[in-house]
């Protein structure tokens, strides 16, 4: 697991694994945030996957624009959203250059309730314009709907995970024996079998602190502890972890996850 650019099929990339105010926080003067150490600077939480029939991403962070850049993606045929908070959808107007580029809609993967907030925030897209207005400078998406029935993009076998971020119900993902669960602070009984056999389990850790909407260091493990995976990585993690320090008291299979972390599957 290596941070290379080069892009392989059957890998997910990490595009990035802070919090939702990303880390360095703005006006910040702590150790983390001041830190010559790239691994502690984490982007918004997103994810590429590269699939045998192409590359669709997890989540569309603000930071997505950069992310696509370092990883010298330079093709996206599809997303997938696990819930439509700021921190995971605000990127997605980034996409417009992949969709002028695949001259075709961009198909995006989502709930109802994530589907209203894309909407709402991108209303622009959907409304009606002449075939050759604006053209390249309006995104144009193919919205469908998914619920915790497993389906394919890219050719790949995608098994929704249903999960709760505080009251609210989202969705990870698990990609062959990988499963991606950010935003998370409850494993409903259901979502169990879904979490056995896993080779990667990449979890929601925002701080040592309870949240009351994301797993802190501790719940994280207590997971990983039940999943029994073979490797863990922890993800959206706040200016209060730092890399290093964090690793160092982790069991030996778990590891933060930093920005460019590349897994295959």
């Amino acid at each position: 697991m290596t941070a290379s650019a080069s892009p392989h099929r059957n890998e997910i990339v990490l595009l990035g694994t802070g919090t939702s105010v990303g880390v360095p926080v703005i006006g910040c003067d702590c150790d983390v945030c001041r830190s010559p150490n790239p691994r502690n600077q984490r982007t918004r939480t997103g994810v590429a996957v590269h699939a045998e029939q192409g590359t669709f991403l997890i989540d569309t962070p603000p930071e997505l624009r950069l992310q696509l850049v370092r990883e010298r993606i330079n093709s996206v045929q599809a997303i997938v959203f696990t819930h439509g908070h700021a921190d995971h959808l605000f990127g997605l107007d980034d996409t417009r250059i992949c969709i002028h580029h695949n001259d075709q809609p961009m198909p995006l993967f989502c709930e109802e309730s994530t589907e209203h907030n894309i909407r709402s925030a991108f209303g622009y897209a959907f409304k009606e314009h002449p075939p050759e207005a604006l053209k390249g400078a309006i995104p144009k998406f193919d919205l469908r709907r998914i619920g915790e029935e497993p389906f394919e993009v890219c050719g790949q076998h995608v098994q929704p995970v249903r999960l709760l971020h505080g009251r609210l119900p989202v969705l990870g993902f698990r990609i062959n024996n990988v499963a991606f669960c950010t935003d998370v602070s409850y494993v409903p009984d259901v979502t169990w079998p879904l979490l056995q056999n896993l080779d990667v389990l990449i979890i929601d850790a925002l701080r040592d602190e309870p949240h009351p909407t994301h797993l802190a260091v501790f719940q994280a493990l207590e997971v990983i502890g039940r999943a029994k995976p073979r490797r863990a990585f922890l993800t959206h993690c706040s200016h209060n972890l730092e890399y290093e320090a964090t690793n160092a008291r982790l069991p030996s299979h778990v590891q933060l996850a930093y920005d460019g972390l590349r897994i295959p599957f």
